[in-house]
């Protein structure tokens, strides 16, 4: 039985159990179909062995060696990838760019974090990518047992992942891929290749730009290293299903020929708004992130000049530029809105 098919049987026995709302005392309201889907792991139908079906399933649509639903977003999957790979003592090479749980999760377990600088492009202000002749300077002059790399970075910059791979494999070194911005890349061949079968681990965010709900994730694996002892060290015993039976959804929906039909659309319909707004200038190798800058105004401008005047909010902006961050859920009307507000530029 599936972790859907579970939560949504109808027959309930008289529950003396955890949660105590027992899916009928609705506190807020507005989340009365969550709670009515909330259960216990003590419950007769034990929805760990559920949860274990869903992830050997996923992970025969990742094509993986293991793929673990996450409902602390990819933070968690991190922390538990670098716990799972290094020892107290070891060197982790981190990019100076990198998210803060990079650098907490060498901490976490006891390892020394050595940094790369990452170019910056001064046109536009963003980190650029990881450069694999960097990644080969640090592994040839040091005893470094794990990489981590993000890509695409948040702006949707990419960095040459196989290559990056083939270097840590000459020093026998782990690769960890922060893909937390490219949950989509596995379902479309117009968007960069996907780490998943290539970095020994890859995090994934589907609640970025995949539709999933905040906080879900995925923790992919490529090698024999077993990540659920360094999970269980710091995830809760009483996960929540109805997060868990979403990432089941949202993977099945990915992978399907509507999901897939809606991701490509997506980008058509990007693409088209970056031929036919002359007037703005695009940058990037991820479609679904329109970062973009207008001549002879600065980011912040730009940024306020949408939001005040348009009621258009970004993902993120810096002096040089904005990036406005599309996935599934990007409609026609948004998409019809902003080509309309981009053309008067």
């Amino acid at each position: 039985m599936s972790l859907v098919r579970l939560l949504e049987e109808k027959t309930r026995k008289t529950l003396f159990t955890t949660p105590s709302h027992s899916q009928s005392k609705f506190i807020y309201e507005p989340l009365k179909q969550m709670y009515m889907r909330d259960i216990s792991e003590t419950e007769a139908q034990d929805p760990q062995e559920a949860l274990k079906r869903a992830q050997l399933w996923a992970r025969t649509v990742y094509h993986t060696y293991s793929t673990t639903f996450l409902t602390n977003g990819s933070t968690s999957g991190i922390i538990a990838a670098v716990l799972a790979c290094t020892r107290v003592g070891d060197k982790v090479l981190i990019g100076s760019h990198s998210h803060p749980c990079h650098f907490n999760a060498v901490r976490l377990a006891g390892a020394r974090a050595l940094t790369y600088e990452v170019e910056k492009d001064k046109d536009w202000g963003v980190p650029l990518e990881t450069k694999p002749e960097v990644i080969e300077y640090y592994l040839n002059r040091y005893d470094i047992k794990t990489v981590i790399i993000t890509s695409p970075t948040y702006e949707g910059i990419i960095s040459d992942i196989e290559e990056i791979k083939s270097i840590c494999e000459s020093h026998n070194a782990f690769l960890i891929v922060d893909e937390a911005h490219g949950a989509l890349y596995p379902f479309s061949d117009k968007l960069p290749v996907s780490a998943v079968n290539i970095a020994d681990f890859t995090v994934q965010s589907l609640h970025k730009t995949a539709g999933g709900l905040n906080p879900t994730a995925l923790l992919h694996s490529n090698c024999e290293v077993d990540v659920k002892p360094a999970l269980d060290m710091f995830m809760t015993t009483s996960p929540s299903y109805p997060l868990l039976a979403s990432i089941e959804m949202t993977i099945a929906y990915l992978d399907s020929l509507e999901g897939r039909k809606e991701i490509d659309n997506l980008i058509t319909k990007l693409d088209n708004i970056r031929a036919r707004c002359s007037g703005c200038e695009f940058f990037g190798d991820d479609p679904t992130k329109l970062l973009l800058k207008v001549p002879e105004i600065s980011g912040k401008e730009l940024s306020e000049i949408l939001y005040n005047d348009f009621g258009i909010e970004d993902e993120i902006n810096n002096d040089k530029s904005v990036m406005l961050l599309c996935g599934v859920g990007t409609d026609n009307k948004k998409l019809d809105k902003l080509y309309k507000v981009l053309s008067k530029f």
